[in-house]
C-alpha cells in the first residue's frame, strides 16, 4: 500500500492519547531532562505555519533526549488570561472563560494533529482557579517579606518586626521605600497598628505606590509599555496617556545586581542577555543634592523638608533640595540648567503664576506619548522653565529648573543636572533655549557639539582645576560627602515592576483594605476567584470591572486570636458589617487583578507536580527536576516574562520553596516564520481610480497599475487560480484578466504573517494535504531556528516526495512491506552511520534544518543501491522518528516490534569503523583518456595495484592486446597507461 499519511498519523494520534505514551515519571532512576517552550495566549485565530515552529523543535530534541536514555518532561498548558478575551467579551457579553475554553478547544486540536510528544497529564491554564490559587500564593509570600541587604536575600516581614521591636529602625539594611520613619523600639510599640502596617508597607516586596503608567481610557486599563506603541495601544490603536494612579507594585530592584550576575551563570543568546544588562541598567556614579534656591512653606514642602537628611545644613533659607544621580560627577561645575521629569512630585510646587500656563500645557502633551517613545525620541527637543532654582552646592551659583519628557520620574531621581559641554542631549537643549554652555575640560571642543571626553585637565571647575578625570571624580565625592551633600553610588535604571491591571480577566489580587490598607486574606480563603459581574466594564464611578461584582465583600472573623482583635479595635466603622452574633466584619477586595505575567512567572514548577493540592509542588518533585534544561520561545518576552521569571525564581530560592537560582538553564529563540504575500495589480483609469482590469506580474511595466493583497491559499507557486479568486472577492467575477502564457502570475512580497495581509497559512490546510509529518520536516528545512525566514508553500512538495521515497524502501514493487534479512552491504552500513552521527551532532546543536537535507541523502543512497535491509532500515527508522514520529511508529510496527516502544528505544551507536574508507575508486586513464572507475584497495602498493588493473577483463579490452609502454599511479589518486 502506498503511503497513507492521514489513517497512519490519525492512528498514532490516537495511540499516544490513549496510552500516555509521553507521561514523564517524577521517580525514574534515568537522568531527568526538562524541555519546555514559552506557553501560547490562545487567541480566536488559532495556530499559523509561523507558531509551531519552537514547538516541532523542542519536540524533535524531546523525542531524541528520550532516545538517549533521559527522563523527559515535556509539558504544555496555556497563559489564558489576557485583554484579548476580555476586549471580545465587552463586545459580545460573552465571558472571558466561554471564549478562553473554546480557543483552547482550537489550539489543543492543532497540536495534537502535529504530533507532539507533550505529557498533556500536566497542562496548566494560567485562567484556572487551581493554578492561580497558587499564583495568588506566591503574591502572598512576596507581601509577608522585605529585602536584606546584609543578607542580600529577602526574609520574612516577621524577622523586620523582631528587629524593629527589639531594636527600632537602627541597623536595618533594606530595600525600601525613600521615605522611611526613623524611630526606636519604643517608638515602634507605641505606633498604632495601622502605622506600623503604613510603614511595613514602605518595606515589603510586594507594595502600594502611586505610579505613573500608562493608561487607555478606551480599553479602561493600564497596559505595559511593550502594549503601547507610537502613544497608541498595540491592541485596537486606542490612545494612551500618562497618568499617576495607586498601583501594585515589585520590588525586583531589589534583585537588580543578582539579575545582573545570573546572566553570566546561563547558556541563553548573548544578544537577549545584552537586552537585559541594558534593561537593569547598571550605572557607577555619584549621588547628590542640589538646593532649593527659594523654597517656600506650603505643607507638601515642610513635608519634603522633613524627608532631607537631618545632616545636611544649605544656609539659611535652604532646606530643600532636589537630588541627582549621576556617572560624570566630575562634570558638576559644568551644570548650566536642571531638568526634572514633568511628572515629577515637586513640578507644581516649583512652578511660579508667571510659567503656569507652559507648563500646564507641556505636561498635557507629555501625557500623550509612552515613555519607550520618550526615551527613543533623542532628536526633538522640547521642554518648559518652572521659574524655579537650584543652587549648585559646590560653586553657590543658582541653575534654573527646567521640565522636559527625556526625564522619567521612575528612573533614578527623576532629576538629572544638565551640563551641555559633555552630553549631547543636554547640548541640544542648552542651544535649543539659549542657555550656557560652559567649557570644564581644556581639550573639549564643543563649538558644535558635545565632547563627553575625558582626556585632559579641568578648568572652570574650582578646586579641581588641573586635575585629570580620576583625580577630579575622587575629589568631588570626597568633598561632596564632608559636605554631607553626596556620595558614591551605584545605580540601576530598572524600576520596580508594577504589578495590577484595571481590568476583569485576570488573577484577583488576595488583599482586602482596612482603614485605608491593605491586608492579606487567610491562606485558607485561597483561591480568590472571580466573581460574576454584569459587564466587563468599568464602573460608572470610574472602578475597574470587579467593582460591579455584588455582594463580592471578604469576611472577617476579628474575634479568632489576638492579631485579628487588634484589627477590630482599629477598623473603621464605616467598612465594617457584623451579623447578628456573628462578629463578622466585612471588607473591600482589591479591584484591580495580576498583570499578564504573574502566572506565566513560575508556571514550569506547576508543570513538575500540576495536580498538587496542598502545594505549588513538592520539594521531592522539585528536588527532583531542579529547573528546565530547554527553553524555547521568543526573544520579544527578554524584558518582561524572562526577567520577571528570574526574579520570582530568585525570590522563590531565598524562601527555600525551590532549589535552583535561575529558572532555565538554556535558552534558544526561535526566529520568526515571515508570510510570504501574493499581489494581483489593478489597471488604473486616467482618474487614477483602480479599475477590474486585472494585469499579470510580467506585464505591469506597459500599464499604471495598484497592487491588491490577495489569499496566498489560492495561489500555487505564484499562479493565481482566477475562479477561487473571483469567488474569494465576488466584485472581481466579471473582472478582465490579462494574462502572460496563458496564465496570472502574481507579485511576491515578504511581510509579517498576517490575516490583514491575506498571507496567514493555515497548518491544517498543509496538514489535509501533505500531512504532520511533512509539516514538521518542512518547517525544520526552511532555515537555521534562530533566523527569521518567509514562508514558502512551493517547498513542501520535495519533503512529502522524501517520505514517500522512504516508505518505498520498506516496500516491493506491489506496494507489499517486504525486507531482507541479510548481512548489511559495507555500502548501506556506511549510509546509515553516517546519518546516525550527523543526526546526533545536528540535534546536539539544534541544527535541524541540515538533519533533513542529510536525511534526503541517506534515502536516495538507500535507494540506488536497492538497499531493503532489515537491520539498516530499523535503525533509519529511529533516527527519523524525532522529525517523522508518525510514519516511523507505523514502519516500526511492521519491524515486528511492539506498539509505543520505539519513543523509549536506544539511539543507534555510530560505529566509525563503518566509514573508513578502505577503497578507492581510481580514475583509469588510457593515453589521458578516462575510461573507467575501479575500486581497488588502499592497502595494496603501486605494484600490487598495477597487476590488479592489468588482470580487469574491462582493462583489458581497452588495451585490445596492446602491452602499456609506461604505467603511471599515484597512489589514492589515479592510475594512467600509455600505449
Amino acid at each position: 500500500m502506498d503511503y497513507q499519511f492521514k489513517d497512519i498519523e490519525q492512528k498514532w494520534q490516537q495511540f499516544w492519547a490513549d496510552n500516555g505514551t509521553f507521561k514523564a515519571d517524577n521517580n525514574s532512576a534515568k537522568p531527568k531532562y526538562y524541555v519546555m517552550d514559552m506557553f501560547p495566549y490562545p487567541s480566536g485565530a488559532g495556530l499559523h505555519v509561523g507558531h509551531p515552529l519552537g514547538y516541532i523543535a523542542s519536540d524533535i530534541f524531546a523525542r531524541y533526549k528520550r532516545l538517549k536514555g533521559f527522563n523527559v518532561l515535556h509539558p504544555m498548558g496555556y497563559d489564558s488570561f489576557g485583554l484579548p478575551a476580555e476586549q471580545y467579551a465587552i463586545q459580545t457579553g460573552q465571558h472571558p472563560a466561554v471564549t478562553t475554553e473554546a480557543n483552547i478547544a482550537t489550539y489543543r486540536r492543532q497540536l495534537d494533529q502535529i504530533g507532539f510528544s507533550f505529557d498533556w497529564s500536566r497542562e496548566v491554564r494560567t485562567s484556572s482557579p487551581d493554578f492561580y490559587k497558587w499564583t495568588q500564593w506566591i503574591f502572598m509570600q512576596l507581601f509577608n517579606s522585605w529585602y536584606n541587604k546584609d543578607a542580600d536575600k529577602a526574609e520574612s516581614i516577621d524577622k523586620l518586626v523582631a528587629h524593629f521591636e527589639k531594636n527600632g529602625s537602627a541597623g536595618i539594611k533594606a530595600v525600601c521605600d525613600e521615605e522611611v520613619l526613623t524611630f526606636t523600639a519604643d517608638d515602634w510599640k507605641l505606633l498604632d497598628p495601622d502605622d506600623q502596617q503604613a510603614e511595613l508597607l514602605k518595606y515589603r516586596l510586594t507594595y502600594l505606590r502611586e505610579s505613573t503608567v500608562n493608561w487607555c481610557p478606551a480599553l479602561g486599563t493600564v497596559l505595559a509599555n511593550d502594549e503601547v506603541k507610537d502613544g497608541f495601544s498595540e491592541r485596537g490603536g486606542y490612545p494612551v496617556v500618562q497618568k499617576k494612579m495607586m498601583q501594585w507594585s515589585m520590588r525586583i530592584t531589589a534583585y537588580a545586581e543578582r539579575l545582573l550576575q545570573g546572566l553570566d551563570t546561563i547558556d541563553w543568546p548573548e544578544p537577549l542577555k545584552e537586552m537585559q544588562r541594558n534593561w537593569i541598567g547598571k550605572s557607577i556614579g555619584a549621588s547628590v543634592k542640589f538646593p532649593l534656591a527659594s523654597p517656600k512653606s506650603s505643607p507638601k514642602e515642610r513635608t519634603f523638608e522633613n524627608l532631607i537628611d537631618s545632616t545636611l545644613s544649605f544656609g539659611e533659607g535652604r532646606g530643600e533640595a532636589i537630588e541627582v544621580f549621576t556617572t560624570r560627577i566630575d562634570t558638576i561645575f559644568g551644570v548650566s540648567f536642571m531638568v526634572i521629569a514633568p511628572e515629577h512630585e515637586l513640578v507644581a510646587e516649583l512652578t511660579t503664576p508667571e510659567q503656569k500656563g507652559a507648563i500646564e500645557a507641556y505636561i498635557e502633551q507629555t501625557k500623550k506619548k509612552s515613555e519607550l517613545d520618550r526615551m527613543a525620541d533623542a532628536k526633538t527637543v522640547s521642554g518648559a522653565f518652572t521659574g524655579s532654582y537650584v543652587i549648585n552646592p559646590l560653586t553657590d551659583e543658582r541653575v534654573p529648573i527646567w521640565i522636559a519628557d527625556y526625564v522619567l520620574a521612575g528612573y533614578g531621581t527623576g532629576a538629572v543636572m544638565g551640563v551641555p559641554s559633555g552630553d549631547q542631549r543636554d547640548y541640544l537643549f542648552a542651544k535649543h533655549f539659549n542657555l550656557p554652555i560652559p567649557p570644564i575640560i581644556d581639550i573639549q571642543k564643543i563649538e558644535t557639539e558635545a565632547d563627553p571626553t575625558k582626556e585632559g585637565r579641568y578648568i572652570n571647575s574650582g578646586f579641581i582645576n588641573g586635575l585629570n578625570y580620576k583625580e577630579a571624580t575622587a575629589a568631588v565625592i570626597a568633598k561632596l560627602e564632608a559636605m554631607g551633600i553626596g556620595k558614591a553610588k551605584v545605580n540601576y535604571r530598572m524600576r520596580d515592576a508594577i504589578f495590577g491591571r484595571q481590568r476583569y480577566w485576570g488573577e484577583p489580587v488576595p488583599v482586602y483594605f482596612k482603614d485605608g490598607l491593605p491586608y492579606l486574606i487567610d491562606e485558607k480563603d485561597l483561591p480568590l476567584v472571580l466573581p460574576e459581574v454584569d459587564k466587563y466594564l468599568p464602573t460608572e464611578s470610574g472602578e475597574p470591572p470587579l467593582g460591579r461584582a455584588e455582594g463580592w465583600m471578604y469576611k472577617a472573623s476579628p474575634k479568632s486570636s489576638p492579631k485579628e482583635r487588634t484589627f477590630e479595635s482599629s477598623a473603621d466603622a464605616s467598612t465594617l458589617s457584623f451579623g447578628e452574633g456573628r462578629g463578622e466584619a466585612t471588607y473591600a477586595y482589591e479591584l484591580s487583578t495580576m498583570p499578564g505575567w504573574a502566572g506565566s512567572s513560575w508556571y514550569w514548577y506547576r508543570y513538575m507536580d500540576a495536580h498538587n493540592e496542598k502545594e505549588f509542588a513538592s520539594k521531592k518533585t522539585i528536588e527532583y527536576w531542579k529547573d528546565v534544561d530547554l527553553y524555547i520561545g521568543g526573544s520579544e518576552h527578554a524584558t518582561g516574562h524572562l526577567l520577571y521569571s528570574r526574579f520570582w525564581n530568585k525570590f522563590m530560592k531565598d524562601m527555600g520553596l525551590v532549589i535552583e537560582e535561575e529558572p532555565f538553564k538554556k535558552l534558544i529563540n526561535q526566529g520568526m516564520i515571515q508570510g510570504r504575500s501574493n499581489f494581483v495589480y489593478r489597471l488604473v483609469d486616467e482618474m487614477g481610480r483602480a479599475t477590474t482590469t486585472l494585469v499579470s506580474k510580467g506585464l505591469i511595466g506597459k500599464y499604471n497599475t495598484s497592487p491588491l493583497h490577495v489569499d496566498v491559499n489560492i495561489v500555487d507557486n505564484d499562479v493565481l487560480d482566477i475562479a477561487k479568486f473571483k469567488k474569494w472577492r465576488p466584485e472581481y467575477a466579471d473582472a478582465e484578466f490579462i494574462l502572460e502564457n496563458g496564465k496570472y502570475i502574481c507579485g511576491v512580497e515578504i511581510e509579517k504573517m498576517s490575516k490583514s495581509k491575506f498571507n496567514v497559512v493555515n497548518p491544517d490546510d498543509l496538514i489535509e494535504r501533505y500531512g504532520a509529518d511533512t509539516l514538521r520536516m518542512y518547517e525544520m528545512f526552511l532555515g537555521p531556528l534562530e533566523q527569521s525566514k518567509p514562508w514558502n508553500t512551493n517547498g513542501i512538495e520535495g519533503v512529502f516526495k522524501f517520505l514517500r521515497k522512504f516508505w518505498r524502501l520498506f516496500h516491493n514493487e506491489a506496494w507489499q512491506f517486504s525486507l531482507s534479512d541479510a548481512e548489511p552491504t559495507k555500502a548501506e552500513l556506511k549510509s546509515l552511520h553516517k546519518i546516525i552521527r550527523k543526526v546526533e551532532e545536528d540535534i546536539e546543536r539544534f541544527s535541524f534544518n541540515t538533519s533533513v537535507s542529510s536525511f534526503m541523502i541517506a534515502v536516495n543512497e538507500l535507494t540506488d543501491l536497492k538497499s531493503n535491509n532489515r537491520a539498516i532500515l530499523q535503525d533509519l527508522v529511529v533516527v527519523l522518528s524525532s522529525y517523522a514520529p508518525h510514519i516511523c511508529e507505523e514502519l516500526w510496527v511492521l519491524l515486528g516490534n511492539k506498539a509505543g516502544t520505539l519513543s523509549y528505544a536506544p539511539y543507534p551507536k555510530f560505529n566509525p569503523a563503518y566509514l573508513v574508507e578502505d577503497e578507492f575508486a581510481y580514475p583509469v586513464s588510457i593515453n589521458g583518456k578516462t575510461k573507467m572507475n575501479l575500486n581497488i584497495s588502499l592497502s595494496l602498493e603501486t605494484d600490487a595495484i598495477e597487476a590488479f588493473v592489468l588482470a580487469n577483463a574491462d582493462v583489458q579490452r581497452y588495451l585490445d592486446g596492446k602491452t602499456p609502454k609506461k604505467v603511471i599511479i599515484v597512489k589514492g589518486r589515479i592510475v594512467n597507461m600509455v600505449v
